[in-house]
C-alpha cells in the first residue's frame, strides 16, 4: 500500500481554467495533502470520513464540500471499500485576479471564495442539485464547462443550505522555504512513524528549535504535531487491523508504545476502540 503525504502540483488542462477529476480512485491511498487552487468535491457513498485541516467527521449518502487555498485535507474517498462516485473540481488560486474581481455579477461568487478559508459544506437541495450537474459537466465542451462552473457557484453562493467545517479562516503563508519544511517534516514521518520520535529530531531537520518548530507546525497544520503524528499512525493501523495482525502487534508496529496509549487515542480519532473496528 503507498501512503503520501505532499504538496499537490496541480497541472491544469491546457485551454482551461480549471481542472475536473471524475471518479479518480484514490480510496487505498492516504493522501494528506494541500494546493493552491480551490476545490468543491463531490462524492455519492453510503458512509465515508472528511479530514480537512482540524476539523474530521463522517458523512453519510453523499457529500459536497468547498476547500479554500493551501487548506490540507485527505482525499474523501480514502479506506472505503463500497462502491462511490467521486467528482473533484479544482480552481486556479487567480481566478478571481484582475478585472475579474470587480464584476459586479460575480460579486456573490467572489464571497464564496473568500468564505471557502473556513471550509463550506452544502447539504439539502443544493448538495443534490449541483451533485447532478458536476456529474455530467465533464462532457461539456471548455467553454459550456466555463459557464457551468459559473452557474453552479452562483447556486452556492446563493444557498443557505450550508455551514462552515472551520471556527476561524485558515489562513497559510506558503512561502518557499515554509513549503519545504513541510515536505521534510512529511517525508520523516513517513519513514519514521512506526518508531518513537522526538521532537528535536524533526526540529533540527527543519533548523528550528523545538518550540519554533511547534509554533510553525501548528500554524501549517492547525494540529499539534502530536495530534498528526496520532492521526497518521491510526490511519496505519487501521489497515493493519484488516489484516491477519493483532491489536498488540498493530500498536506496536504503529509506533505505540504503550497498549492502553493506543487504545485511547485509537477510540479518540476513530469513535471506536480496536477491539470493535477489527470486528467489524
Amino acid at each position: 500500500m503507498y501512503m503520501k503525504i505532499v504538496f499537490e502540483d496541480i497541472k491544469r488542462m491546457e485551454g482551461s481554467s480549471f481542472r475536473i477529476l471524475v471518479n479518480p480512485k484514490l480510496n487505498d491511498f492516504y493522501y494528506w495533502h494541500f494546493h493552491p487552487e480551490f476545490e468543491l468535491t463531490f462524492i455519492e457513498v453510503a458512509k465515508g470520513n472528511r479530514h480537512i485541516a482540524s476539523h474530521s467527521a463522517s458523512y453519510e449518502g453523499s457529500d459536497l464540500v468547498f476547500i479554500g487555498s493551501n487548506i490540507p485535507h485527505l482525499n474523501f474517498d480514502y479506506g472505503i471499500k463500497t462502491n462511490y462516485e467521486k467528482v473533484v473540481l479544482q480552481i486556479k488560486a487567480d481566478f478571481f485576479k484582475n478585472d475579474f474581481i470587480n464584476t459586479a455579477e460575480l460579486a456573490s461568487i467572489h464571497r464564496l471564495f473568500e468564505n471557502s478559508k473556513q471550509v463550506i459544506c452544502f447539504h439539502g437541495k443544493t448538495k443534490d442539485v449541483v451533485g447532478i450537474r458536476l456529474k455530467k459537466i465533464y462532457l461539456l465542451p471548455y467553454f459550456e464547462q466555463f459557464i457551468e462552473v459559473l452557474s453552479l457557484f452562483q447556486i452556492l453562493a446563493i444557498s443557505e443550505e450550508s455551514y462552515f467545517l472551520l471556527e476561524q479562516p485558515f489562513e497559510q503563508l506558503h512561502n518557499t522555504k515554509e513549503k519545504l519544511r513541510l515536505k521534510i517534516v512529511y517525508t520523516f514521518i513517513e519513514n519514521n512513524y512506526h518508531r518513537a520520535i522526538r521532537i528535536d529530531e524533526i526540529s533540527n531537520l527543519t533548523s528550528l528549535s523545538n518550540a519554533s518548530f511547534c509554533r510553525y507546525f501548528k500554524k501549517m497544520t492547525r494540529l499539534t504535531f502530536t495530534d498528526f503524528l496520532n492521526q497518521y499512525r491510526i490511519e496505519q493501523a487501521k489497515k493493519l487491523l484488516q489484516t491477519d495482525k493483532n491489536i498488540t502487534e498493530t500498536s506496536f508496529e504503529c509506533g505505540f508504545e504503550s497498549l492502553s496509549y493506543f487504545n485511547r487515542i485509537f477510540k479518540k480519532v476513530v469513535g471506536e476502540n480496536p477491539s470493535q473496528y477489527k470486528k467489524r
